[in-house]
């Protein structure tokens, strides 16, 4: 065997333990999801029933419902998206279009960069002092949201950034050479081509938003609530600050209710993506 062939069958042992390493790593994490999602199933599925998905939370483990979270998780979603996705996308599509390339805008680039890594609990109590206190907004909706809308902005705007970055400039030449303007050409050509990749953006930030719990503990959103939000200003609560309060109760009935309201929160999740996948594969045709 000469040089050559030495070489490549040493290269292709490499791609093989790659491969193998690669696929244990796979084999790992979805042994360890299927784990956990085998136990929550186990200890949970028995509750799932109307009578849980209807009432309000009890001190009575037996008695006790999320209707007042699962109402208050959507309406939280529905606004914080309401409120970070217009305000991200128009940020990116500032940033990339129509900025300066100087110090400024290197600087603005890497503080977002940076947001999008900062612990949640920081927007906790930016959202704390902000909102809730100089705002006058209290423990409401529309404190929460804002202060969610601050969480996922960062990682909307990163990810509108990269797909419109992947839209090849020869659009853009095209567009300006039969005359039209630069807002014409972001709105007609640049969104709708980059809209699948900015779609898969939103579901990342979106999901986050819902499994987050820190930020609303620390603006202090109720972990006993027996009314469902009736306006903007009305106190809330949602599935996993009520799982939270379910968790940290020693009674095993009320570790049920727990494992109950996280299939509840896994199957809401999965709903709000499988409509953002479903839009998304729309526009990609």
């Amino acid at each position: 065997m000469n040089h050559f062939e030495l070489h490549a069958a040493k290269q292709r042992a490499k791609n093989i333990a790659f491969q193998v390493i690669a696929i244990m790593g796979l084999l790992f994490a979805l042994f360890v999801l299927l784990l956990l999602l085998f136990n929550v199933l186990k200890d949970g599925l028995s509750r799932i029933n109307i009578q849980f998905l209807t009432s309000y939370t009890s001190r009575h483990a037996e008695q006790a419902g999320i209707i007042a979270g699962l109402v208050g998780t959507l309406y939280m979603v529905i606004l914080t998206a309401a409120i970070a996705v217009p305000i991200g996308i128009g940020a990116a599509v500032y940033l990339e279009e129509y900025s300066k390339k100087n110090l400024l805008g290197r600087i603005i680039e890497i503080n977002i960069a940076n947001l999008a890594g900062v612990p949640s609990i920081v927007y906790g109590l930016l959202g704390l002092g902000l909102f809730v206190r100089w705002f006058s907004l209290d423990r409401s909706l529309l404190a929460g949201s804002l202060t969610m809308s601050l969480l996922i902005m960062p990682v909307i705007i990163i990810a509108t950034r990269e797909a419109i970055r992947s839209v090849p400039n020869g659009i853009r030449e095209a567009s300006f050479a039969v005359g039209s303007t630069k807002l014409q050409t972001i709105w007609h050509h640049i969104l709708p081509i980059s809209f699948p990749s900015i779609l898969t953006g939103i579901i990342l930030a979106i999901s986050r938003a819902i499994g987050e719990t820190a930020p609303l503990i620390t603006i202090g959103a109720l972990t006993y609530v027996t009314f469902l939000p009736k306006d903007l200003n009305s106190s809330f609560t949602i599935l996993p600050i009520q799982i939270y309060n379910w968790v940290s109760r020693p009674q095993q009935e009320f570790q049920e209710n727990a494992a109950g309201a996280i299939i509840v929160l896994l199957a809401f999740t999965l709903l709000l993506n499988s409509i953002a996948i479903i839009l998304r594969n729309r526009f990609s045709k």
